[in-house]
């Protein structure tokens, strides 16, 4: 007799599995959704509705100086080629000075 026989063969059973319930489907949802677009149809002749946002004298004048930043960002950006950009870059690192360079890392010492 061999020390594996006495097992049980099969798959788990779990206490409490049912196994896998697929939800049924309801009839009642196409007359819900007719119901919802007939109601948000009535709602939308009936009240037209306004958002108008107020925004106060220091909002309205934020908001322009913002516009009018953004606008000076761009036209600074738009000015410059790419090449003419990384010359300029160029020419700022020669500028440096030897204090802002990398050091050398040794691995012998």
């Amino acid at each position: 007799m061999s020390e594996y026989e006495a097992c049980a063969k099969g798959s788990l059973k779990l206490k409490g599995d049912g196994g896998v319930k697929k939800k049924k489907k309801k009839k009642d949802q196409k007359k819900l959704l007719e119901q919802v677009s007939k109601v948000a149809e009535v709602n939308k002749e009936s009240k037209p509705q306004v958002n108008e946002i107020k925004r106060t004298k220091a909002e309205l004048a934020f908001q322009k100086m913002q516009e009018k930043m953004q606008k000076e960002r761009i036209k600074q950006k738009a000015a410059m080629t790419h090449k003419q950009r990384v010359e300029e870059f160029n020419r700022h690192l020669d500028s440096l000075t030897e204090h802002f360079d990398i050091p050398k890392v040794s691995w012998t010492k």
